[in-house]
């Protein structure tokens, strides 16, 4: 089976090459693979600078690896042929960040609809156009009345980025890369957002790559997650694995900085104590961290290894050869 898209060892530095300059590594020996027949959630979370929006321009197409592949149906995505990219940019769609940033403030809302809808030719008729639009508006909790004709800056932030939802859904893709969706929108629309996600997964089999720092969010929405440290995959699994019984340390203590409602109950019952150990460049990268880390840690990087059944852990610990 030809996986959709799948990221094979993927290596990716910036300034690499440069004189006297290594590079930063932003994502390092990666892969991800992705198959039309099974549409799943997939969440890809860990703090600022793990690599999370890396991951997604890469998959996106907007970068190349320096090392490793990106697959689009079994061919290397930026080898494709023009019909292939064009069959690539309908089935791969993006949702960023900022719900105002991606709005040419000059065009009204209808402008980021009416132009997949043109270029894909999803309509023969003005008229078919139209009804797509409102289709698509109303799958994601839109009234199509209340949205088109206005300008950006007179829609919330939470209308606009469901907009941005809408125009993907025009194109019928079988992936949408979320990138943070619901950072910049307030509280009481991240479920309404997260809502629609999850139905354009059960309803439409989308699959979605949701990226986030916010492990609440990941645990309502994804079926699996994947948490990154420092450019590097340190766990892997069923979200109910990862994140009701968390075997890496840095997996514990990002679940454990989670804010409760009540001080008087954690996620997790005891933090792991004992002596930190200082990183070395061959080592893991996350043992000048870690409360359980032995002398092998600083010496050689752990590789994600399968603990049991639904998830894998890299980590000497956790998962030992």
């Amino acid at each position: 089976m030809t996986a959709l898209l799948e990221a094979r060892h993927v290596t990716k530095a910036y300034g690499a090459g440069l004189v006297g300059h290594d590079g930063i590594v932003a994502l390092q020996d990666f892969s991800l693979a992705l198959e039309v027949e099974r549409p799943r959630i997939i969440a890809i979370v860990g703090e600022s600078g793990s690599g999370k929006t890396t991951l997604a321009r890469l998959l996106l197409g907007l970068v190349a690896p320096s090392t490793g592949q990106v697959m689009y149906h079994g061919q290397d995505l930026h080898r494709l042929s023009a019909e292939q990219r064009r069959d690539f940019r309908r089935d791969i769609q993006a949702i960023f960040q900022d719900p105002y940033g991606v709005y040419n403030p000059f065009y009204r809302v209808d402008h980021v609809l009416t132009t997949p809808v043109r270029k894909f030719r999803l309509a023969k008729t003005r008229s078919e156009a139209h009804g797509l639009i409102e289709d698509a508006l109303r799958a994601v909790g839109l009234r199509p009345e209340e949205i088109l004709g206005r300008y950006p800056h007179q829609l919330s932030g939470g209308q606009r980025q469901r907009v941005m939802v809408a125009r993907a859904l025009l194109l019928r893709p079988h992936l949408i890369v979320a990138d943070e969706p619901v950072s910049m929108v307030d509280a009481s629309l991240r479920a309404t957002i997260l809502g629609s996600l999850r139905q354009l997964n059960r309803e439409r089999g989308i699959s979605i790559i949701y990226i986030t720092h916010d492990l609440a969010t990941a645990y309502q929405v994804a079926d699996s997650i994947i948490v990154l440290y420092r450019s590097v995959l340190v766990e892997a699994g069923d979200v109910e694995l990862v994140v009701k019984a968390p075997r890496h340390p840095y997996t514990q203590q990002l679940i454990a900085s989670v804010p409760q409602v009540s001080t008087k109950r954690t996620w997790l019952d005891e933090q792991p104590g004992g002596q930190r150990t200082a990183e070395t460049a061959g080592g893991c990268k996350f043992v000048s961290r870690c409360p359980i880390a032995l002398p092998k840690c600083s010496e050689v990087a752990p590789q994600p290894r399968p603990t049991e059944p639904g998830r894998e852990v890299a980590c000497h610990v956790a998962a030992p050869v």
